[in-house]
């Protein structure tokens, strides 16, 4: 059996059911939960990060949300307010937001004290501190908490189709009704490309937002080396 033959066939990449539709929608319902997820992770995180007020509450309560079992989470909504696009949403939201949230946080609390107290010394208030000092020096932290946020969002809006929803999971839960398991193999290879496709997009908009003072150098590369610098007095000519 050619397990890629589903995806490669053109029949399957046109119509309301086919490739192209569902990637909208799941994109749709990616975008939808990481716009909520943003607007409310980065300014709470970064609040709490700039005045150290309920940071450990906060980290707690992301690892908390963290375990909470997604497929059992979007049971219990879909339970309370019935089918819809509310079930997925709350239950994409709870793996959205600890990431993003902790990452802001981290990012903003570890800026460099001296940084902060030169910016206080130029007559910088609390809030321009925050917005011109801390935020940009805590931009890889927080694009980092964005960037683990997509990618689980992107793998997990596949339990929208669950609940009769669309989105690439539709082949996954649609070929496990009939065991069509080159459809399902689609489906699942669909939403890694996408991620994958997502992860380096947004890779490519770190580089382009950080300063390269601030980048991070991946293991391996650019190792610091111990350089050793003449003294005064060894390079001074003698008496």
């Amino acid at each position: 059996m050619n397990y890629f033959s589903w995806l490669f066939d053109p029949a399957h990449w046109t119509g309301v059911d086919g490739v192209p539709q569902r990637l909208v929608e799941h994109l749709g319902y990616m975008a939808l939960t990481m716009l909520i997820a943003l607007g409310f992770a980065i300014p709470v995180g970064a609040w709490i990060g700039h005045t150290g007020r309920g940071g450990f509450v906060i980290v707690g309560l992301a690892n908390g949300l963290r375990a909470l079992p997604t497929l059992g989470l979007l049971v219990l909504v879909v339970g309370l307010v019935g089918l819809g696009l509310t079930g997925p949403l709350v239950a994409l939201l709870v793996l959205a937001v600890p990431p993003i949230l902790a990452g802001a946080y981290a990012g903003v609390r570890n800026v460099d004290a001296a940084v902060v107290d030169a910016a206080r010394g130029m007559g910088m208030r609390g809030r321009d501190i925050l917005w011109k000092v801390e935020l940009p020096n805590a931009l890889p932290l927080i694009i980092g908490g964005v960037r683990s946020s997509v990618l689980q969002v992107i793998a997990t809006a596949t339990i929208a189709a669950y609940v009769g929803l669309g989105g690439l999971g539709r082949f996954i839960i649609d070929g496990l009704s009939v065991r069509d398991y080159p459809k399902m193999i689609a489906g699942s290879v669909l939403v890694a490309a996408l991620a994958i496709a997502c992860d380096l997009l947004l890779a490519g908009l770190q580089k382009l937002l950080v300063s390269p003072g601030l980048q991070v150098v991946p293991a391996g590369r650019g190792r610091l080396r111990a350089v050793r610098t003449p003294k005064t007095a060894d390079a001074a000519p003698a008496a």
